[in-house]
C-alpha cells in the first residue's frame, strides 16, 4: 500500500495557490524560494500534445487534422454566421434521425459532423483573440491616458487656487509707510557689535514684517 502511494504523481503542476505559498518573505530572505522554470528552447508537451516554439500561436486546421470547411480567403463574420445556421441544421436532423430512425448509421455521420462545425467555430473565434488582445491593451492605455490627463488637470486647478490664495493674501496686507512707521513708533532693528540682528532672532521686527516674512518662506 505504502509503495502503491509513493508512486502517485501528478502530471500537473501544483495549483497557483501552493505555489505562490512558497514565495514567503522568510524564503525569500533565505534564498529558499524557488527559481523560475528555465525556459523551454525547442518542443514541449502540453495537456498530452506535442508543440513546438516554431508553431504559430493559432495553428491551421489542416496541421491538427480536421478538414477545411471554409476558403483560405474569407470574412469571419459571414463564416460564423454560416457554421451558426448549419450547427442548427444538423441538430435538428439529428433529433429527425433520432425520432424516426434512432438506429440508423447516419446518426454517427451527423454528431461528426456537429463536432467538426463546433471545431471550426472555436477555431475561429481562437483568430479573433489576437485583435482582442490589441483592443484590450489600447482600452488600457486610453483609460491610463484619461487618468493621467485628469489628474494633471486637477493639479493644475488646486496650482491656480492656491496662487489665487496667495495673491489675495499679499493684496491684504496693509502698505506700511514711512510715517506709519514713525507714528507707531516704530524703531529701526538694533544691530550688534558684529553687524548681526539683536538676538539673532529679529525681535526688533514688526509683527506684520515677520507675518510676510513667515508667508515667503512657506511658499
Amino acid at each position: 500500500m505504502a509503495n502503491a502511494e509513493a508512486i502517485q504523481v501528478s502530471s500537473l503542476p501544483l495549483p497557483p495557490a501552493q505555489y505562490i505559498n512558497l514565495y514567503t518573505d522568510e524564503n525569500i530572505r533565505k534564498n529558499r524560494a524557488p527559481k523560475p522554470p528555465v525556459p523551454i528552447q525547442d518542443a514541449y508537451t502540453m495537456f498530452g500534445s506535442p508543440f513546438s516554439n516554431d508553431d504559430n500561436i493559432i495553428r491551421p486546421l489542416e496541421s491538427q487534422g480536421f478538414k477545411r470547411l471554409y476558403p483560405q480567403h474569407f470574412d469571419r463574420r459571414k463564416e460564423l454566421k454560416k457554421l451558426n445556421h448549419s450547427l442548427l441544421v444538423n441538430f435538428l436532423d439529428l433529433i429527425d434521425l433520432l425520432v424516426h430512425y434512432p438506429d440508423s448509421p447516419r446518426r454517427a455521420e451527423k454528431i461528426e459532423d456537429l463536432s467538426l462545425l463546433f471545431v471550426h467555430i472555436h477555431h475561429l473565434l481562437n483568430e479573433f483573440r489576437p485583435h482582442q488582445a490589441r483592443e484590450t491593451l489600447r482600452v488600457m492605455m486610453e483609460l491610463q491616458k484619461r487618468q493621467r490627463i485628469e489628474t494633471a488637470q486637477r493639479f493644475q486647478n488646486h496650482l491656480e487656487k492656491v496662487r489665487e490664495m496667495v495673491k489675495n493674501a499679499f493684496a491684504s496686507l496693509p502698505d506700511l509707510t514711512d510715517a506709519d512707521r514713525l507714528a507707531g513708533g516704530l524703531e529701526p532693528m538694533d544691530v550688534g557689535e558684529a553687524g548681526d540682528l539683536a538676538g539673532g532672532r529679529g525681535e526688533g521686527c514688526h509683527p506684520l514684517d515677520r507675518l510676510m516674512c513667515e508667508i515667503v518662506d512657506r511658499m
